[in-house]
C-alpha cells in the first residue's frame, strides 16, 4: 500500500471507531497519521528488514558473498538455494541455512541491500528485473519544488556495456507496463540516482 493509501485506511478506521462508540482520541489520531507521514517521507523506514536480523559478524560474511557471487555474474539468492537442493555446504554462509531458513531466504529482496551505503551497486541488473525509475531521466524535478520526484514501475529488457580505451559504463532499456521504453544511460554512474529497486516486489 502506498502512504495515501495507508492514510485513507486509518480515516476509514477511526470512522468506524467512531460508529462502533469506541472513537479514538485526536491525539491518538494525529499519532497514527504522523507515523504514516514519516513512513513515506524515509524511504530508508522497513521495520522488517531481514538483514538487521544478522548479528555483524553474520551480516558481514553474508554481504561479502553476495557482492562475490555479484562479481561473478551469479545471482546470489540462486547460488544458495542450488547449494541446498544438492545437499551442499555454502562455506561460510552455511548459518544462513542452518539458523535462518528458507522462509528467511525468501523475505531478503534487493532493496533491503539499499540500507548499506557501502553496498549500492554490488546487486547489478539483470535482463527482467523489476526496477522503479524516477521522472528525472525525461523532465525536469525538483524535490522540493512544485514538480516533484515520481516513481514508475518498469522491467529491463536490454542492457549494453559500452567501452573505450579509458572508460566502461553501462546503459539498459526498461520497458514500462504501458510498452512504453526508454533507454537510461550510465545506469550506475550518473543516473543512479534516478532508479532504485521497487519496496514492494510481489
Amino acid at each position: 500500500m502506498t502512504p495515501d493509501e495507508i492514510k485513507t485506511a486509518l480515516q476509514t478506521a477511526f470512522k468506524r471507531c467512531d460508529v462502533a462508540s469506541c472513537p479514538l482520541s485526536e491525539t491518538q489520531k494525529q499519532i497514527l497519521l504522523q507515523v504514516v507521514k514519516q513512513i513515506s517521507q524515509d524511504s530508508t523506514y522497513d521495520i522488517a528488514n531481514p538483514l538487521d536480523e544478522l548479528d555483524s559478524e553474520e551480516l558481514l560474511a553474508f554481504l561479502k558473498f553476495v557482492k562475490t557471487e555479484e562479481q561473478q555474474n551469479r545471482t546470489w539468492k540462486v547460488q544458495l538455494l542450488n547449494d541446498w537442493l544438492h545437499s551442499q555446504d555454502s562455506g561460510a554462509v552455511q548459518f544462513i541455512r542452518e539458523r535462518y531458513g528458507l522462509q528467511w531466504l525468501n523475505r531478503v529482496e534487493s532493496y533491503h541491500f539499499d540500507k548499506y551505503a557501502d553496498f549500492e551497486d554490488a546487486l547489478k541488473l539483470r535482463v527482467g528485473d523489476r526496477i522503479e525509475v524516477s521522472n528525472a531521466l525525461w523532465e525536469w524535478v525538483q524535490d522540493n519544488g512544485p514538480c516533484p520526484r515520481e516513481w514508475f514501475l518498469c522491467t529491463v529488457i536490454h542492457i549494453d556495456e559500452i567501452s573505450d580505451t579509458n572508460n566502461s559504463s553501462q546503459n539498459c532499456i526498461i520497458r514500462f507496463y504501458n510498452g512504453s521504453e526508454f533507454e537510461i544511460q550510465g545506469i550506475y554512474d550518473w543516473n543512479r540516482y534516478n532508479w532504485r529497486w521497487p519496496q514492494n516486489q510481489k
